[in-house]
């Protein structure tokens, strides 16, 4: 199940928002729309968002009017910038954007033909090498899993968040492919809901025993002794191991270390940034009071209620047992392995 594919000079992608009532595709000719698509959450997820912003620029390049090689790199930059500002805590966004203009920028190509040919490219390129990632990090992940393993995971970090297979559920996916037998505790996450929305609709059509529960429930199952292990994935991770992941990760980190539990996110290392070094600086973004004071379109709140709604929290890199990457699985002292990973070398 591919979340966002190139197909035929446009950007086609599931429309999140619908899902689990109705499995609907759409297809997008402007990198504006694709901005858009970002922002609303029509894609959403750390590695889709990155792959998201890489096809919007190849779509900027595709479609633009310019008569120059100067004019094209100006068209693209000026789209890299409207993209680079849709949502500010997912790292793979800016990584993503800083690979496709270091494509169109490093000196081999040669009229306007030549560089949308390689942006095309190189943004399949990225989607295509997102799979054989996640896939990897499922491999390792799934040594952290014994049979018979209750697992918990919050949000959706399934194949919905990335272009296929995904983070967190890809030790989970391959674990069960394994034949061992799994459980998985699903958070509901609001104010979105992706656990209920999406994590559940994804193990549901893979047969992956599950159940929905709510947010404030996970701490009376890891506290009652059944929950084994916890998987998030993640939107920033920083040079000493603190991890920016959807809100409410943080609760379930301090109660799983309070009880013993291991707490692993699974990442890949797109999604590490070393130029941070603690989680203090990391943007965290504040969206609309809508997504809380509504559910489904239905208020459930006083009108005029004031509210925060930050769509991050930042879990400190104490209560983090280890980081699960494709190149294997970081334990503390979190830097040097961090490093290692970036450079495409074992922890």
């Amino acid at each position: 199940m591919r979340t966002i594919e190139w197909h035929d000079g446009a950007v086609r992608m599931i429309d999140q928002r619908k899902l689990p009532h109705e499995y609907v595709e759409v297809e997008f000719i402007d990198y504006r729309q694709v901005a858009l698509a970002i922002e609303e959450m029509y894609v959403r997820g750390a590695p889709a968002i990155g792959a998201a912003a890489a096809y919007g620029l190849a779509l900027a390049a595709v479609h633009s009017k310019a008569r120059s090689e100067a004019q094209l790199v100006a068209d693209v930059k000026e789209a890299a910038d409207v993209l680079r500002n849709t949502r500010p805590t997912a790292s793979n966004l800016f990584w993503a954007l800083d690979r496709m203009l270091g494509r169109m920028d490093d000196g081999t190509l040669e009229g306007i033909e030549q560089i949308q040919q390689a942006l095309v490219v190189e943004a399949q390129a990225l989607a295509d090498e997102d799979v054989a990632v996640n896939k990897r990090m499922g491999t390792y992940g799934a040594e952290l899993i014994e049979d018979g393993y209750n697992i918990l995971t919050h949000c959706n970090a399934g194949a919905l968040a990335t272009v296929d297979y995904g983070t967190a559920l890809a030790p989970i996916r391959t674990a069960w492919k394994q034949g061992m037998r799994v459980h998985v505790f699903v958070d509901e996450t609001r104010p979105r809901l992706q656990g209920a929305r999406l994590t559940a609709w994804e193990l549901m059509r893979e047969g992956i025993p599950m159940t929905l529960i709510v947010d404030n429930a996970a701490g009376h199952f890891i506290q009652a002794g059944e929950v084994d292990i916890v998987f998030v994935g993640a939107d920033r991770v920083v040079a000493n191991g603190d991890v920016a992941n959807k809100i409410g990760t943080y609760k379930l980190a301090v109660v799983a270390k309070e009880n013993g539990v291991p707490f692993y996110p699974v990442v890949p290392t797109s999604t590490i940034d070393l130029a941070i070094d603690s989680g203090e600086g990391i943007p965290i973004e504040e969206r609309d009071p809508h997504e809380v004071t509504h559910v489904c379109g239905q208020p459930i709140a006083p009108e005029g209620v004031r509210v925060a709604n930050p769509a991050f929290d930042v879990t400190p890199h104490r209560y983090v047992s280890g980081i699960v990457t494709e190149h294997g699985i970081v334990y503390p002292p979190f830097r040097k392995g961090l490093c290692s990973v970036v450079e495409g070398r074992r922890p």
